[in-house]
């Protein structure tokens, strides 16, 4: 009996789910006449068989009928191999083909995806005429090349645990053309020296996608010994976000026909032409460029609070910016800061490696949220934010800066999981500084006049009220400010897993959409029919009028803005959505950097067909 988690474990399930022993397939009383006939050809279609037939056995065409029609509760789903449907037409005309261990010689490709198989047994070895083996989606770690039947032609191991070639090295199928191993676990820089043509002669296609390879100059150096490959799969690799990644590969295997997907043309190679022989260009670091474009819909918060200046209440200032958080760690490089905390207000680019000129708040760091799966692991994450700017309809932000990233792998990570943007409100609280604090001088309090000497004529000198009211209201303009307080408007993950495949640009409108109360209703005010014709009764109207705006003023609260996910309802007010959108861009640059750093694709390395 096969052990659990086995391949031939997998193989007895998948007889099962074909039902070759079943109804219409397989021995029974429905085709027994033909099973004693083992000359009998499957493919043949049978003549004058109806007369032959006993009563009560279905006919070939009715069991075929049975296979094929889409409305039979016995008919394969429509995505099936041909493999299935071959061998279910099979059982039915000829079932003592597949009777016993006889099963293993008509199987020529073998399909066994997500079905929990986390070892590759001996059993496998039954599988004599065995040439496509695909087992995707497993659990599998380790592969012995010794339990690999001879005459495989392709391999397919993609979406597994493989973290080691070593075992699958050791006697390797001779004919393989096709070694699947994308999304596993491979790391550098022990695994290149399995990559080479001893172990793979007539290999023609070579999937290493999204691993954690790391060397490049090695890699390259072992796979150029394999003469027959024209296909090969390297994106996702921490490698792969080098900028002469891929000119570097196109100009040292001048075989390759395609790269990640993209077929290589002439005009590509003429380009890269001479790359190869210059390795000092190969540095293990990659470069992205994060711009932050225009902020629209902010709420204004003047319509909700209009404190005058004065002794009433403080002036209140506000000011936004746009935070996202970048790997942390070696990775980044910045030499322009040379105060992690310090926050920098020029917008503009001025040096290669990461900018001095971006507002960073490096003294705040947080934690990204694993992924659904179990990579890429939670890492922390440096924020950087744009410069604040005060409120307006649209606000440029016109923010560009470059990071210089080492540890590859820790930015694969991060791109994994994405970025975090947010916009954040600033509120700065001034008060009136009193004018007691400030001058031990203390007016006088007769009439509102101050008795002052004339230095000319010894003699005292009235001083007019109203210069004393305007001494008193220039004393109040001095404001004392208070600590800002700062509140996250809106937040949002922007997914960037295309940058590890073959795009280098994400371009996204994050749109947060926030709930804030809407305004509250007009007081009522006394209506014009109601006042009397006459000057005085007409001031006494506005005065009125103007005390209730003023008293609706003083009742109005600053704004509380919630996510877009909040139902509260504060204070009896509904709350009203408001969209709120920022243009968010990061580019990883390709070489040459010169034609890619100004942020224009079309300057790229693009084939025919892409343009």
């Amino acid at each position: 009996m096969a052990a659990p988690g086995s391949v031939s474990a997998a193989f007895q399930e998948y007889l099962q789910h074909l039902g070759l022993q079943d109804f219409p397939c397989g021995f029974g009383s429905w085709n027994k006449s033909r099973c004693l006939d083992a000359r009998r050809s499957p493919w043949a279609e049978p003549a004058g068989l109806e007369e032959a037939v006993p009563p009560g056995e279905e006919t070939p065409e009715a069991l075929l009928e049975l296979l094929r029609d889409q409305h039979s509760p016995w008919a394969l789903p429509p995505d099936c191999s041909p493999q299935e449907r071959l061998l279910r037409e099979v059982a039915a005309l000829a079932p003592e083909l597949l009777h016993g261990s006889r099963v293993f010689q008509a199987v020529k490709s073998l399909r066994i995806l997500d079905k929990g198989v986390e070892e590759v047994d001996e059993g496998l070895l039954r599988f004599q005429q065995l040439e496509e083996l695909i087992l995707s989606a497993n659990h599998i770690s380790r592969v012995t090349s010794a339990h690999l039947p001879r005459t495989l032609k392709v391999l397919e191991l993609c979406c597994n645990a493989v973290d080691d070639l070593q075992d699958l090295c050791a006697r390797p199928p001779p004919e393989l053309q096709h070694l699947g191993l994308g999304y596993n676990r491979l790391c550098g820089p022990s695994q290149e020296k399995h990559l080479t043509v001893d172990f793979w002669p007539n290999l023609v296609s070579l999937d290493l996608s999204f691993n954690n390879l790391t060397d490049l100059l090695e890699l390259v150096s072992q796979l150029s010994t394999l003469q027959n490959l024209h296909i090969l799969l390297l994106q996702g690799n921490p490698l792969a976000l080098i900028p002469t990644y891929r000119g570097f590969l196109v100009d040292s295997l001048p075989k390759l026909s395609i790269l990640d997907d993209i077929h290589i043309w002439p005009e590509e190679r003429e380009q890269f032409h001479g790359l190869a022989r210059q390795p000092e260009l190969i540095r293990s670091e990659a470069r992205v460029v994060v711009s932050i474009g225009e902020m629209k819909g902010l709420p204004n918060p003047e319509a909700f609070q209009q404190l005058e200046v004065g002794s009433e209440g403080p002036v209140i200032t506000y000011s936004y910016c746009v935070t996202y958080e970048f790997a942390e760690g070696e990775q980044l490089e910045d030499r322009g800061s040379p105060e992690a905390t310090k926050i920098h207000q020029s917008p503009t680019v001025t040096m290669l490696d990461v900018d001095s000129s971006a507002q960073d708040t490096g003294g705040t760091t947080s934690h990204q949220e694993p992924a659904a799966t179990e990579e890429p692991t939670a890492r922390s994450a440096k924020v950087f934010a744009t410069p604040g700017q005060p409120w307006a309809d649209t606000i440029d932000c016109s923010y560009r800066k470059e990071h210089v990233a080492k540890d590859l792998v820790g930015l694969k990570s991060y791109l994994e999981a994405g970025t975090i943007v947010s916009v954040v409100e600033e509120k700065v609280l001034s008060w009136p500084v009193d004018a007691d604090t400030q001058e031990n001088t203390v007016p006088n309090k007769k009439e509102g006049q101050e008795l002052k000497k004339n230095g000319a004529k010894n003699k005292p000198v009235l001083v007019p009220k109203n210069k004393q009211k305007k001494k008193k209201k220039q004393q109040q303009l001095e404001l004392r400010s208070d600590p800002p307080i700062r509140s996250t408007l809106g937040t949002t993950r922007v997914t960037l897993e295309t940058l590890l495949a073959t795009e280098d640009l994400v371009a996204a409108v994050c749109d947060f959409g926030i709930l804030i109360p809407e305004k509250p209703p007009e007081l009522p005010v006394v209506e014009e029919k109601e006042v009397k014709k006459g000057k005085d009764k007409s001031k006494n109207a506005k005065a009125e009028k103007g005390s209730l705006a003023s008293r609706k003023t003083a009742a109005t609260p600053a704004p509380k803005v919630k996510n877009k996910d909040t139902t509260e309802v504060e204070e009896g007010r509904e709350l009203q959505l408001v969209p709120l959108t920022v243009q968010f861009q990061m580019q990883l640059l390709r070489w040459p950097l010169s034609t890619q750093s100004h942020g224009s694709r079309e300057d790229s390395v693009m084939c025919p067909q892409q343009k």
